[in-house]
């Protein structure tokens, strides 16, 4: 290993760390500043619900594809977001095991499975970035933050892939590549539209307690009765 991999690998990840870490503490402190709003109506609803019940409903959403009409009527957005996200959880695990837990990538078929799993995020990202340029809808509400991002993860998982046997036998540009961009998004990731899952715990904690104490959430499903 050259000590040009070994400072992307060990000083530049945790520099890049600490610094992200920095700006989340700092967001995080400042949300909490704020109170939440208090509701400025009467508690509605049938009593079958409540504001803790809101909330833990709200906070589970991103696990019920049926509560939301979108992967509901189209299940494979479903399917590409656990991909993409996957993918995403691997990759950032994989940069903490290169450099301080390799032997486990010795195990052939724990790099197969890793290869697969980062493999289908990356062919997910190319297909969300087709969908984003091509769907006329999907350009509409769009940002240039938004073609960036998903651009450098695709990319970012490509060298993944490569990067996961740990092999620099044949040169290290794409060990070098995946760490590099690893250490970017640390840095990039607080200030890009990434960071929206920062925000979730939050608004989803605010939005189902408000929707639960006003008898909303959990959401009932009411059948309709079939006329002859």
């Amino acid at each position: 290993m050259s000590d040009f991999l070994h400072f992307s690998e060990h000083t530049l990840q945790e520099v890049a760390l600490v610094f992200m870490a920095c700006v989340y503490v700092t967001r995080i402190v400042w949300f909490l500043r704020f109170a939440a709003g208090k509701e400025r109506q009467g508690q509605t609803g049938s009593g079958a619900t409540s504001p803790t019940k809101g909330f833990i409903y709200s906070w589970a959403n991103v696990a019920m594809p049926w509560a939301m009409e979108s992967t509901r009527t189209k299940p494979s957005l479903y399917v590409q977001f656990v991909l993409f996200h996957l993918g995403v959880t691997t990759a950032i695990g994989l940069s903490f095991v290169i450099p301080y837990a390799p032997a486990l990538l010795e195990n052939g078929l724990l790099v197969l499975i890793l290869q697969i799993v980062i493999g289908l995020a990356f062919l997910v990202g190319v297909r969300r970035f087709i969908r984003r340029v091509s769907d006329p809808y999907m350009r509409a509400i769009s940002t240039p933050d938004d073609y960036f991002s998903l651009l450098l993860l695709t990319a970012w998982f490509f060298f993944a892939v490569l990067a996961v046997p740990n092999n620099s036998a044949g040169g290290e540009w794409h060990l070098l590549m995946y760490f590099w961009l690893t250490a970017f998004f640390l840095v990039y990731v607080p200030f890009s539209k990434i960071s929206h899952y920062l925000y979730y715990p939050f608004t989803r904690f605010y939005f189902g307690r408000s929707m639960g104490y006003r008898g909303v959430y959990p959401i009932r499903r009411v059948h309709k009765a079939k006329t002859s």
